[in-house]
């Protein structure tokens, strides 16, 4: 048994070696981890499928003929209110399957969160195949939501709790390139499938959807859990076993033992500063600024314009291309998303994550006023030329959005929460950007619908406003977490330490935590 003192030094000489860790020695070390963690980020692709599959029915004409009403003769519409409806009924499904996921997977571990997931969606994925009218597939959309809840937080937790710190931003990244294949994936099985006569033209959107349980439910039962998760539940000796298991540490100097202390040490700091765990607990002491900072970062990716690229088949329908086009350019919108995420692996080393998305957002909201400003003339003169320039620059708009903000989005929020509240902050802050997702998609088909507000690309103005506020709240609030441990950003948080000095200020951990560990030694 390892006194308090021998293990806040083993914690101390984890952390040192936590910083000296360069990125290839770390694929080097965690090869297994890293398998894990790519594995189980993959049931983020069912929601990134999911979440693009309603808004691009929207512009296909079977989807329409079946589920919509005639406007003129051989030209259907979905109605702006069941447009409303249909984008929201899944994120009112999610907003349950978030609020499940953080005390199921804080209960029964990560693993076996992600199998329930899937087992339920692959049953309520049929109730939406075989929709006869409107209502039930409003109803099973709204149910599929729950699961692709328990899959938006859990994975990105896990990737942080089983990685060294050089590869945290790489691997929690790696959760939104899942996001966007699973648009695209989504996008082109629908342009496959355009030129289908009847309800199979839509219904084989819907099926593909089982391909994902079927492969990942027999991978992610072989996974191993998260050794942070198993330290909370005091199974220390487990913990161990699962570091082993994840680590090959032949030609890198590693210590298991130390590892896990550094998770005790942490662990038992938070519990010191404050044992509670509950969502209350979110927004007490010195867990509200940290619950309300990323709280803002997912709030962010509502308000910088995300509604409109996701809805950019339809768009581009009403702006003038046909839809076969509009189909062709929301593909090489998704796969240029696809590139802006390995592109983000560039920049990661290269600049701060403070920078990287600071920078971003001013780029971004420069974008949506070009956008903006092009609606006026497009408006008036209906010329195709408008309507390419703005799917060209919807198209930038992704590359920005998929190599700064959206990845460093799941690499903050899990990085900036305590350990102990790390799933109940991840999943406060994620049900505040679904209810704000949902808010946008309200505003979204009215703005975009000739039969409504009918705006067009001058939406844009709208959603730059949204960049101008999102840039004043990163400015101010948001830390910069590159190169510090958890245990670290920890000391920062109790230090109330200013959003824009966290890179500069120096932490002893001997010093911080030993003061408070080491006098019941």
């Amino acid at each position: 048994h390892t006194t308090k003192i021998e293990r806040l030094a083993d914690a101390q000489d984890a952390n040192a070696r936590e910083h000296d860790l360069s990125f290839f020695q770390a694929l080097r070390l965690y090869p297994k981890g890293v398998l894990w963690s790519i594995i189980l980020s993959t049931t983020v692709v069912m929601e990134g499928y999911d979440t693009k599959l309603i808004g691009t029915f929207f512009a296909q004409p079977a989807f329409q003929k079946a589920f919509g009403h005639q406007v003129k003769p051989g030209s259907y519409q979905v109605s702006a209110p069941w447009q409303t409806a249909l984008a929201n009924g899944s994120a009112v499904g999610q907003i349950l399957g978030l609020l499940l996921a953080g005390s199921l997977s804080e209960r029964y571990g990560f693993r076996k969160t992600l199998i329930a997931g899937l087992v339920i969606i692959t049953g309520l994925i049929f109730m939406s195949f075989f929709a006869p009218n409107i209502i039930v597939l409003e109803i099973g959309q709204t149910l599929i939501g729950i699961p692709l809840g328990l899959f938006q937080t859990t994975p990105v937790i896990y990737a942080l709790e089983i990685s060294p710190m050089c590869l945290r931003a790489y691997l929690t990244n790696y959760v939104n390139f899942c996001w966007a294949f699973g648009q695209i994936i989504c996008i082109g099985t629908l342009r496959g499938t355009l030129h289908i006569e009847g309800h199979w033209s839509y219904r084989i959107g819907f099926a593909v959807q089982w391909f994902w349980p079927v492969l990942l439910i027999p991978l992610i039962t072989l996974a191993p859990e998260s050794p942070w998760w198993l330290v909370r539940k005091g199974r220390l000796e487990e913990a161990k076993a699962v570091v082993q298991s994840l680590t090959s540490p032949e030609n890198v100097d590693f210590d298991v033992e130390k590892n896990v202390a550094l998770m005790v040490v942490t662990t038992e700091h938070e519990r010191a500063i404050d044992a509670e765990t509950s969502y209350k607990a979110c927004f007490k002491g010195l867990n509200l600024r940290r619950t309300l900072v990323v709280i803002g970062i997912y709030c962010i990716q509502v308000l910088n314009g995300n509604s409109l690229r996701g809805y950019s088949t339809y768009f581009l329908t009403q702006a003038g291309l046909p839809t076969t086009q509009a189909f062709n350019m929301a593909i090489i919108g998704y796969a240029i998303a696809i590139v802006g995420g390995f592109f983000s692996w560039v920049l990661l080393p290269l600049f701060g994550r403070r920078s990287i998305y600071n920078c971003s957002l001013a780029m971004m909201l420069v974008i949506m006023i070009i956008i903006g400003a092009l609606g006026f003339p497009q408006a008036e003169t209906k010329k195709p030329g408008y309507a390419w320039a703005i799917g060209s620059i919807l198209i930038v708009s992704s590359f920005l959005y998929n190599c700064s903000i959206g990845p460093l989005t799941n690499t903050l929020c899990s990085e900036i929460p305590s350990a102990l509240l790390r799933s109940k902050s991840i999943v406060l802050a994620r049900s505040v950007y679904v209810v704000g997702t949902i808010i946008a998609n309200v505003l979204t088909p009215y703005q975009l619908n000739p039969t409504a507000w009918h705006w067009g690309a001058k939406t844009g103005l709208f959603w730059a406003g949204g960049c101008i506020i999102s840039l004043v709240f990163a400015y101010f609030c948001l830390p910069e977490t590159k190169n510090r441990t958890t245990a670290e950003i920890d000391i920062l948080f109790e230090k109330k330490t200013s959003a824009r000095k966290f890179a500069k200020t120096p932490v002893d951990l001997m010093e911080e935590i030993g003061n408070g560990t080491v006098k019941g030694a």
